[in-house]
């Protein structure tokens, strides 16, 4: 029995990448090439990366619905995430690359079985079921948002969650 099925984590998905958009309208454009130290992606790159990354799963899961992942595949796929992601230079390409990509891997999502959801994947370091593997995805996205949430601080924006939870506690004084 499965208790978190594929609407769940197509709902899940939309909640995180919906927070991530938000990061991306609050931040200025003229911020988006800020960076906290040298060797480190800039705040528009981040943001570049999150609108494309989920094409690796999408591609893997729902296209090809590969059950043996090598390294060629996801280097494939992870140069097509880079190539993609170098295309979008301004904010209105970003947020919109989030707003479409993000809804579409939600779509794929929801139109997983749960049996798919539990078919094993041999990839180069084990074997992961496809959930574990696209449950990664909203990790791995939830990960460098927490990155841009201390960006946000670092050029003086309070996170929208910040703000949201200091304006409740506020209302309930």
């Amino acid at each position: 029995m499965n208790y978190y099925g594929s609407k769940d984590m197509a709902d899940s998905w939309r909640t995180v990448r919906k927070n991530t958009l938000l990061v991306a309208e609050d931040i200025p454009e003229e911020k988006y090439a800020f960076r906290a130290a040298p060797d480190t992606m800039s705040i528009g790159e981040i943001l570049a990366h999150l609108a494309t990354t989920p094409h690796w799963a999408s591609q893997c899961h729902f296209v090809d619905k590969k059950t043996l992942v090598a390294m060629e595949d996801f280097g494939r796929w992870m140069g097509e995430v880079g190539a993609a992601s170098k295309t979008l230079t301004s904010k209105d390409a970003i947020v919109e690359a989030l707003k479409t990509n993000g809804e579409a891997f939600a779509a794929g999502l929801e139109g997983m079985t749960d049996e798919q959801l539990g078919e094993k994947v041999t990839i180069p370091n084990g074997v992961k079921t496809r959930f574990e593997m696209l449950l990664g995805v909203k990790e791995h996205e939830m990960h460098h948002r927490a990155q841009l949430f201390l960006l946000e601080r670092m050029v003086g924006i309070v996170p929208h969650l910040t703000r949201a939870r200091q304006a409740a506690q506020a209302a309930r004084s």
